[in-house]
């Protein structure tokens, strides 16, 4: 038989109860996190979300019904429970917890409901899978670990607005129910059943509706927004997400980056209670590329690329010498203390570097007294391989590695390559926040698979002021967009991008050059775009904006391996619900009344 809650109100949190609560009746609901019987004394650890506290039910102290209530008491029970709180006895008292030197002595208990045996145990430190934990994600939550991670993501959500609401940004709702434009990732669909055959798509950004609230002389806009795309997911991607977007008017790069810089710096001191020096520091794209070999560089730990496309047209090593006389680059990463790894080690590092599009690698290592051990230095003269040695700075106890391809694919598997030895050598250091601005961004580049350009970012982004009189000449000669720079800035931090925005394009007859530019026809312009271009004629104002993953900087917050340790119900890897089972079949008359047919592929239906 089970206990109604009926007027059993709360008077405390667990956690909350301190030792000038001693001597007070109080009420406490809760969850049962273990249950001990000693000597015949019933102690029951009684949790709720802000801490535990001991109950103890004495057979010579307690009403019998109590006593008997508290024996029946097993793990993750549901109860209510009324009594004393007196101060632990001498050498009982429990360190670990903020309730340690106290416990309530039961003068009544309501069993509210009980629990079947579990998938696993409610404690921080459990050995089970994720899908598992997924599937029962209700008991999951119930772990402090995972609780304080849902606090933190409430607590910036508080801070998120408290910040922007205090520099005069208005939170205006756009639709989630739009028009497909896509134009990256594939858009989720909706099929619309008072419209048959016609559909709508799941925002993959708020990036329109935010331009158009701009012409719509809001002025400064945000939202914590939900955004869905339907790519291939990894470890910080999910078909939906959370972004902290906004969008300001009559601004420039340095207002907008400006904003953001503020808005991360009070939601880390909120949140964290971590003071941020500002203004953060700052790195073209060009550079990043040059140094590290990506747009999203840990400038925590050196490992910098080094250029030696210039002294490989000279050698007889024919990869280097070939690649170099092709307009290739041949790059190096100089690996400190890296001649103890074994030729298995170095071969791992080549096949490593394979996987990010490498044909091979070339190595040398600085042994004992400066000599050089590779099967490539016979193809050196002495001054070469000391020119070389000199421009990679290598001392006594190095491994230099070599990538020489394309610039594109030099960069690409050598800023994998760099990360990958970071995390081997175990010199990346904790506890630091480096956060970096990357700016002056290409406007396009060219996508070999499509056989034509694409916005590096997206086709609102404004080029550089210096470039918008150029846009014909690019129009007529694609070479030309592709030094073109855009109006674009990334923040990164520690080697994850956190967010990106633009300045974008306010004139509708920029942003018809650079569709054309784009390879976007008038036609298809207007189907999916046409909208906004027609909102860009009725006096649109100079805008910028930028949206933050706030997924990803939770993850970054608590040091998690995934964005779905900071999501309360996330989806696989693959995409599914485990608690749910989304997505599912649904009844054939549904798809009926839609006007749908589906056609099942053999191993689905035979399950």
């Amino acid at each position: 038989m089970l206990d109604n809650l009926g007027d059993f109100k709360r008077d405390y949190y667990c956690g909350e109860l301190t030792e000038n609560n001693i001597g007070d009746e109080v009420r406490l609901l809760g969850w049962v996190e273990s249950v001990r019987d000693h000597g015949g004394v019933i102690f029951i650890s009684l949790r709720d979300r802000e801490g535990v506290i001991q109950l103890v039910a004495d057979p010579s102290k307690s009403p019998k019904e109590v006593y008997e209530k508290a024996k029946r008491v097993r793990t993750e029970y549901v109860i209510g429970a009324r009594g004393r709180v007196q101060r632990r006895p001498a050498g009982t008292e429990n360190p670990k917890l903020e309730t340690g030197t106290i416990e309530v002595a039961l003068d009544e208990l309501r069993i509210l409901n009980t629990c079947d045996v579990l998938p696993f145990q409610i404690e921080d430190d459990i050995n089970v899978s994720e899908e598992v934990r997924l599937r029962y994600r209700y008991l999951d939550i119930r772990r402090k670990t995972m609780y304080q991670k849902l606090l933190l993501r409430h607590e910036v959500y508080q801070a998120t607005r408290e910040y922007l609401a205090g520099n005069g940004f208005l939170e205006v709702e756009t639709p989630m129910l739009t028009k497909s434009t896509p134009e990256g990732a594939r858009d989720f669909l909706v099929p619309a059943r008072l419209e048959r055959g016609k559909f709508y798509a799941l925002p993959q950004s708020p990036q329109l509706f935010k331009q158009i609230l701009m012409v719509g002389a809001i002025e400064r806009y945000f939202q914590i927004v939900k955004c869905f795309r339907d790519e291939d997911l990894r470890a910080d991607r999910q078909p939906e997400f959370t972004q902290i977007d906004f969008e300001m008017s009559f601004v420039d790069e340095e207002d907008v980056m400006s904003i953001s810089e503020g808005l991360i710096h009070y939601i880390f001191k909120k949140a964290l209670g971590i003071e941020l020096k500002l203004p953060f520091r700052r790195m073209t794209y060009q550079e990043a590329m040059e140094r590290y070999g990506t747009d999203k560089p840990d400038v925590r730990y050196g490992l910098e690329l080094k250029d030696l496309t210039g002294l490989s047209k000279t050698v007889d090593f024919k990869v280097f010498r070939e690649t170099a006389e092709k307009g290739g680059l041949v790059k190096g990463l100089n690996i400190k203390g890296g001649a103890q790894f074994s030729r298995k080690e170095i071969d791992d590092l080549t096949e490593y570097a394979k996987k990010f599009g490498a044909k091979g690698m070339a190595w040398i290592k600085v042994q004992e007294g400066g000599e050089l051990q590779s099967p490539i230095t016979k193809f050196f003269t002495q001054e070469q391989l000391s020119e070389l040695t000199e421009k990679m700075e290598a001392k006594e106890g190095d491994l230099l590695v070599f990538i020489a391809d394309k610039p594109e694919t030099t960069h690409r598997v050598l800023g994998f390559l760099r990360k990958h030895v970071a995390e081997k050598l175990n010199i990346i250091p904790e506890g630091r926040w480096d956060f970096l601005w990357i700016t002056d961004f290409p406007l396009v580049e060219w996508d070999e698979e499509e056989q034509r350009l694409v916005a590096l970012h997206h086709p609102f982004t404004s080029p550089k002021e210096e470039d918008l009189d150029r846009l014909d000449e690019a129009i007529a000669d694609k070479k030309v967009a592709l030094g073109f720079k855009s109006r674009a800035y990334d923040l990164v931090l520690n080697g994850e991008e956190i967010g990106g925005g633009s300045i974008r394009i306010h004139r509708s007859d920029i942003q018809k050059k650079v569709f054309e530019l784009l390879g976007i026809p008038d036609e298809e312009a207007e189907e999916k775009f046409g909208f906004l271009m027609n909102a860009l004629k009725y006096g649109a104002p100079p805008h910028g904006g930028l949206a933050f993953g706030l997924d990803r900087i939770l993850a970054l917050m608590t040091d998690s391996d995934s964005i779905r340790e900071v999501i309360a119900f996330p989806k696989t890897q693959k995409g599914i619900c485990p608690l749910t089972n989304a997505p599912d079949f649904v009844k054939p008359e549904q798809l009926e009344e839609l006007g749908i047919e589906v056609e099942i592929p053999e191993e689905e239906t035979e399950k």
